[in-house]
């Protein structure tokens, strides 16, 4: 188990997605954040107290937890003495990165040393089966997006949290790093092997009761050419009856591909829609959730009621106003 509460490492972020990962951990478990450490040009803020290693021991912190997500998910050459003064002054440290804490032999050292505790989540550790496809009971509903890093993973713990607030039966099935440090557990979904992606998917959601949902996060996009391998995995694998679209809608291409734009939220859900009829034909679209950080509160509903009307589908920022027309749509299944 990883100890709490956490330091959340934040690193010379670029921008606030770079660090989505300890956003995710702030927002959705606060009480084990006693504060943010960052490095000297770190674009990024939670919110929560600057500290130093010093100050966030006395403040109680067990656990340094490297809260950026950046592109190939590697450990910052920067980062480094952080890392290892940090095991020195006590820390255990959590990574969700590709670039494994347990590869790295100064790392591994200084913890034998210290006799502290390297945690890698994004490291498979069941042997998946190769998907079988066989139809299993229970609900199911997977969040899709137009890009990656538009908000699936917010939308299927607000979804999950405004179920069980409603008295369904409801787990949230984490697929990816920063889920896995919000619940505890999942599956590292982009680490595992490409031939038993779909099959770790049918394993995370087994057969359940009739009237149990299984939410479970999406990962990348299907127009993400980088990483669209994950969701049709997603989409297979998980068997959906449900689907949920997300947006964010001030984007000018897909998140690191400047070359490539975006789809149409009706692209999306007729692309979306064709794949998970393979596994489930009969999946549905039920609700559109935006991601509206980036505009007012009267630009947010705005746009949501635009989409709302242009679709025909609950549409809300479920972070800005809730989930419970998103879960109002599921229950109606």
């Amino acid at each position: 188990m990883i100890e709490t509460p956490y330091l959340l490492f934040l690193g010379d972020a670029p921008d606030s997605l770079a660090a989505k990962v300890a956003q995710g951990i702030k927002d959705w478990r606060p009480g084990n954040c006693v504060g943010q450490f960052r490095l000297e040009g770190c674009k990024a803020d939670l919110g929560l107290p600057d500290m130093d290693l010093a100050e966030a021991r006395e403040a109680g912190a067990k656990t340094l937890v490297i809260g950026v997500a950046n592109r190939g998910g590697v450990i910052g050459p920067a980062w480094k003495k952080v890392l290892v003064n940090a095991l020195e002054e006590g820390f255990d440290l959590a990574s969700g990165l590709h670039n494994l804490l347990r590869d790295e032999p100064d790392l591994v050292a200084v913890a034998e040393a210290t006799g502290r505790a390297l945690h890698d989540v994004r490291v498979p550790e069941v042997e998946y089966p190769i998907a079988d496809g066989v139809k299993r009971s229970g609900k199911r509903v997977l969040a899709v997006g137009t890009d990656c890093s538009v908000g699936k993973m917010y939308t299927t713990l607000a979804v999950d949290a405004a179920l069980r607030e409603k008295g369904a039966k409801s787990s949230f099935r984490a697929t990816g790093q920063t889920g896995i440090l919000i619940t505890g557990e999942g599956v590292p979904l982009d680490a595992v092997i490409a031939d038993f992606m779909a099959g770790s998917i049918e394993w995370l959601t087994p057969d359940n009761d009739p009237d149990h949902w299984d939410v479970i996060e999406g990962q990348g996009s299907l127009y993400h050419v980088s990483y669209s391998g994950v969701t049709l995995a997603l989409i297979h694998g998980g068997q959906p009856d449900a689907l949920i679209l997300c947006h964010e809608p001030t984007r000018t291409h897909l998140r690191g591909l400047p070359g490539y734009g975006l789809s149409s939220l009706e692209d999306l859900r007729d692309l979306s829609l064709q794949m998970a009829r393979i596994a489930n034909p009969g999946c549905q679209v039920v609700g559109v959730s935006i991601n509206t950080q980036h505009l007012s509160e009267d630009e947010a509903r705005a746009y949501c009621a635009e989409v709302e009307g242009r679709m025909g589908l609950p549409t809300v920022d479920p972070y800005r106003h809730g989930a419970d027309r998103l879960a109002d749509a599921l229950l109606a299944m």
